[in-house]
């Protein structure tokens, strides 16, 4: 027998730790523990929300014996303080250090989650809970678990999601590097509620709540970190009542490096988000692009510009322009694709000016567009051509900014051809086809 103490709850293991099994499991994982094989539960789809549970705390975690326990009898001892029905789920990610039975032996269930990730393990705990409320927070003590009560407030007044903002609450001294406190969070979150309108305060506060519901109609897919970012920007694609309560957070006593590493992490982070804004990734630069190019080609057109006595703008600046709005095309079509793309992976649950143009824009408005325009270029191409013959076949030079012009808006007729049949070829290769993105 080995007996040993920690700080939060006092251990006595006797043999291999054992895995607590939540209830109404649905099927079944192989996992190596100890070079024994065992069976693990594993749900396949969210559990049933359980009369007997209100509250489900899960924790994800990877060898963190040194908080683990502190975690859980604070959880605990929350639920008992407040009168709540709950249960605390540890998501243990691959521990080697005996997380799992410090866990276990503090009360808490343990799940594994045999594919790594902060996101992962989470999605693994948050499967097997059975409470209709679940809060998630990190296993290091950083946030105090006490405060499980103001959460659980704020879901009986009616929200969905319940943020942590540790802005708010207190960031004790110690308890998060000057990069993260004053640039990577604030500027992270800055980034968030432009592109998504989330009006949130802490984006990346590990310690939130959300209903059983809501989780499910998210379909959080992300392994990583990015899990965090997800979530909320999901939340509020779908309409969730959002708010959120002020937290403390407290230096951790982990005590080895942490498994966050700000710049890959928050590169990660910034990725993820623009990829979920394709209106910002593609469609604003490739509009501001396009413009900027058909102003000077139009401008030009004439003949040179003179800025100041020096400066002149000529037949290579109006070259510049028609690139421009030609790579300016390019950069919108593709944000097509992706905003149609989103939708028909329901990676964008409420994308309203995308349904309004696929109600009213079929793939013979986009063919009629590109039509008129290649043709209009063509004609003026012709016409062209027609004059240099008629003169003699000169120096071209004289109707070179003509020629540019026509030929711009030929191509961009091209462009909108080619590209109007690709979206439609997208929407039917992914079951969801233009004009019929309502059901």
């Amino acid at each position: 027998m080995l007996r040993r103490e920690a700080t939060g709850c006092a251990l006595a293991a006797i043999g291999p730790p054992k895995m607590g099994i939540p209830a109404k499991l649905s099927w079944y994982i192989r996992s190596q523990q100890q070079g024994v094989e065992v069976e693990v539960p594993v749900k396949s789809s969210t559990a049933i929300a359980d009369d007997s549970v209100d509250i489900s705390v899960v924790i994800p975690c990877l060898n963190e014996a040194n908080s683990l326990g502190i975690c859980v009898d604070k959880a605990l001892g929350a639920f008992r303080s407040a009168g709540l029905k709950g249960e605390v789920i540890v998501a243990d990610n691959g521990s080697t250090d005996g997380s799992q039975e410090i866990a276990q032996n503090c009360g808490a269930s343990v799940v594994p989650a045999p594919q790594r990730g902060y996101g992962a393990a989470l999605q693994a705990g948050i499967r097997a809970s059975r409470g209709q409320f679940i809060i998630m927070g990190d296993a290091d003590d950083s946030y105090d678990f006490t405060e499980v009560p103001k959460f659980v407030s704020k879901w009986r007044e009616g929200h969905d999601l319940v943020m942590g903002n540790r802005f708010r609450g207190g960031i004790k001294p110690g308890a998060m590097p000057w990069h993260h406190k004053y640039i990577g969070n604030p500027g992270l979150t800055r980034i968030m509620n432009l592109f998504f309108r989330t009006g949130i305060g802490d984006c990346y506060c590990g310690m939130r709540g959300f209903t059983r519901d809501i989780f499910d109609r998210m379909d959080l897919r992300s392994t990583g970190m990015e899990f965090a970012p997800e979530m909320v920007i999901k939340a509020s694609q779908l309409g969730a009542r959002i708010n959120e309560v002020a937290i403390t957070l407290w230096p951790d006593k982990r005590g080895r490096p942490p498994h966050l590493r700000s710049f890959r992490d928050g590169w990660r982070t910034l990725r993820f988000m623009l990829l979920y804004a394709p209106n910002w990734l593609f469609l604003l630069p490739g509009t501001t692009l396009m413009l900027v190019g058909l102003g000077l080609a139009c401008w030009l057109l004439p003949g040179p510009r003179h800025i100041t006595d020096r400066v002149e703008l000529d037949l290579r600046t109006m070259v510049l322009g028609v690139i421009f709005t030609l790579m300016g095309a390019q950069i919108i079509a593709l944000g097509l694709f992706v905003k149609v793309f989103s939708y028909a992976e329901r990676f964008d649950r409420n994308p309203v000016s995308l349904k309004r143009m696929l109600r009213h824009v079929q793939l013979e408005h986009g063919l009629a567009l590109g039509g008129i325009l290649f043709l209009a270029g063509f004609a003026g191409c012709a016409w062209t051509a027609w004059q240099w013959a008629a003169s003699g076949f000169g120096p071209l030079y004289v109707g070179m900014r003509a020629v540019l012009f026509w030929s711009m808006w030929m191509f961009l007729g091209l462009q909108v051809i080619f590209s109007s049949f690709f979206l439609s070829m997208l929407g039917i290769s992914r079951d969801t086809y233009i004009g019929d993105y309502e059901r």
